[in-house]
């Protein structure tokens, strides 16, 4: 069994991981523990107190004693809003209390974006846009090319929480770009995992997802590989994209 450890901020689109863990099935198991989000707000000084090493540490022991193999801080925004050497710092910071392998949804993407062996990318955020640029920034100091941004100016996750299918096929239809190899819909509170394939085949490229590549990312810390068509280009044995 290989127990895999996220420490998630608040309630908003946490029933993305159970249906992840289904749809992953063999001997995957996800345990996921609530960190307190404090103020509700896709706001630069909230995010920052939000991912801050105090609030992180709360949920780890946790995670610890269901035997999680790695752990990942499932948070996109409270990650990258440190900036890559901030967010590198949170990490090592994570990895150290915890005693396990870590990482955070921003790196996830990073990662993800290797994995599928592609470059350029289009982000489609819920976030502001003074916080979605934010993200390209941290894509950019990952040496990504970023081809666009759309942000979608949600101010609180829990507002971002009650999307559905409809609103996310929007966001991602705006946030296209011909010439992006991937699309990336960051913030974990987005519900996403029931419409990544479709996404895919509609908009003709991989689409990677907060919480997907969250889980993913937990797989990786693991040196586990599953494959799972039904969430995505990313959980395939061979990368769709090639560089």
């Amino acid at each position: 069994m290989t127990a895999l450890g996220f420490l998630y901020p608040g309630h908003s689109g946490e029933d993305d991981y159970p249906r992840i863990e289904q749809l992953l099935g063999s001997d995957i198991r996800v345990d996921l523990v609530h960190t307190d989000i404090g103020e509700d707000a896709h706001r630069v000084d909230a995010l920052l107190e939000m991912g801050s090493s105090a609030r992180l540490a709360a949920g780890v022991e946790e995670l610890r004693h269901a035997g999680a193999d790695a752990v990942v801080w499932a948070c996109t925004s409270g990650s990258f809003v440190h900036g890559w050497d901030g967010a590198h710092e949170q990490v090592r910071a994570l990895a150290a209390t915890a005693g396990l392998p870590a990482s955070s949804t921003s790196f996830a993407f990073a990662h993800a974006v290797r994995e599928l062996g592609a470059r350029r990318v289009a982000i489609g955020a819920t976030y502001p846009e003074d916080v979605a640029l934010l993200f390209a920034d941290f894509l950019r100091a990952a040496g990504l090319e970023v081809l666009g941004v759309r942000g979608a100016g949600v101010v609180t996750a829990a507002e971002v929480g009650t999307w559905g299918e409809r609103e996310v096929r929007s966001l991602a239809r705006a946030a296209d770009h011909p010439d992006a190899e991937v699309l990336l819909l960051p913030d974990t509170a987005l519900h996403t995992a029931a419409y990544i394939p479709s996404l895919e085949q509609e908009l003709g490229k991989p689409v990677l997802t907060a919480n997907q590549v969250t889980v993913w990312e937990g797989l990786r810390l693991a040196d586990r590989r599953v494959n799972a068509p039904e969430l995505g280009a990313l959980f395939t044995r061979e990368p769709l994209v090639q560089a």
